[in-house]
This record gives structure tokens, sequence and C-alpha cells, in this order.
């Protein structure tokens, strides 16, 4: 992983790969196996950050973090990604300026690296089985971790097969994740409701005492 030079003054931060965003999330882990982190918000002050939300208790990839992260390993991947431009819920839109899609029966996540739409967010019929993997997500079902969401455009552009799918910002639901971020659904409410499309946001997952 890059070292990031970083220069903390009260709630001040500096450092550079964030490319045109304005809106910045934090996850911070100690360690390469933790499976909890911090989570803050950042929007841009010049050059720097300033911290505008946080910090928030987390859980991470049941096997920890990796720059690595591969389909099916468990870890939560390290980097920094945008965050999409549209969340997803199986509740009312939370009042989010993102784009919301409320979840029905016959949406999604293909995980299937073989598939075409791999790592995507598919709708088919109610009831129809599914062209791509069992192990992809029904994403109607999750009531608790996934009444709101954020996107983490993780293996998006491009996608490459087998490199990992369905990297979200859910609800906790008391346990690690399968390679996600989870915080309290209060604060997935309101990371949604700060988040600006225009801000290009993104998060940083990364390695760093909180």
């Amino acid at each position: 992983m890059r070292v990031v030079p970083l220069l903390a003054v009260a709630a001040l931060l500096c450092f550079h790969a964030t490319g045109h965003a304005r809106q910045l999330v934090t996850v911070d882990a100690p360690a390469p196996r933790s499976t909890s982190a911090v989570v803050r918000l950042w929007r841009r002050d010049g050059s720097c950050w300033r911290q505008a939300g946080g910090p928030w208790a987390a859980h991470v990839g049941r096997n920890g973090l990796s720059p690595h992260h591969i389909e099916g390993d468990g870890t939560t991947p390290l980097g920094t990604f945008p965050i999409g431009s549209v969340a997803y819920g199986i509740a009312p839109d939370p009042g989010t300026k993102l784009a919301y899609h409320r979840l029905a029966c016959g949406d999604w996540w293909d995980e299937d690296p073989s598939s075409r739409a791999y790592n995507l967010f598919v709708h088919i019929r109610c009831g129809a089985t599914p062209p791509f993997n069992a192990d992809s997500e029904a994403l109607w079902k999750p009531a608790r971790a996934y009444a709101h969401f954020a996107v983490i455009e993780y293996n998006a552009h491009p996608v490459v097969p087998g490199r990992g799918s369905a990297i979200f910002i859910h609800a906790e639901t008391g346990t690690p994740t399968n390679g996600c971020v989870s915080v309290s659904r209060a604060h997935v409410d309101e990371l949604l409701r700060w988040l600006q499309p225009e801000d290009e946001p993104a998060v940083a997952i990364r390695l760093r005492a909180s």
C-alpha cells in the first residue's frame, strides 16, 4: 500500500490521491487483520480536508483488509475509490441527494466472475432463477444490513473478473462483514444525506492508527 503523507492539525487533514473529490470518507483500521475501523467524513478545504463528521465505529471484512482483494476472500479492499452515484435500500429514501433506488424482489448484485454483468446491479423478474451464480446477492432480503447503502466503486473502472464485487457502506449487523464497511443505521443515513454527487465523493480505506 502506498504511504500517504499526512498532516493533522485539529480537524484538518492533508494528503494526496483523491482525484477531483471534494468530499471524502476515510475508513481507518489499525492493522491488516483488524475487523474494526473508524470512519470520518471530510470536506475539501483548499489543498487539505476539514472534518465534517465522525468518528464513527465501523466493522470491515471478517478476514481484515487487503490491497489484493479477490472475490470471496472476506477482506475489505485497501485504497481510494469513488462512491457510486446511486444509493440503494429496502427502506424509503432517507433524503439522499444521490439518485435513490428502493430495492424490490428481483434486484440483485451480480457476483459471478463469469457473468457479463459481474459487479453490477441487475434486475430480473421476481421469482425467476438468475442467469448468474446463486452466490450473488438478493439485495431485497437483508433487511437490516441493506436498509440503506452506498456503493464503493471498487473494481468498477474497468471491472476485472474475480477481483471482487459488491463492496458497500451499509448498516451494522453486529459482526464483521464479507468485505464491506458497516456503520450504524443512523450513520449510514447521515452519510447518505451528506453526500453531494457534484462533489465527486470518494472513500479512502487505509491502515493507520485512529
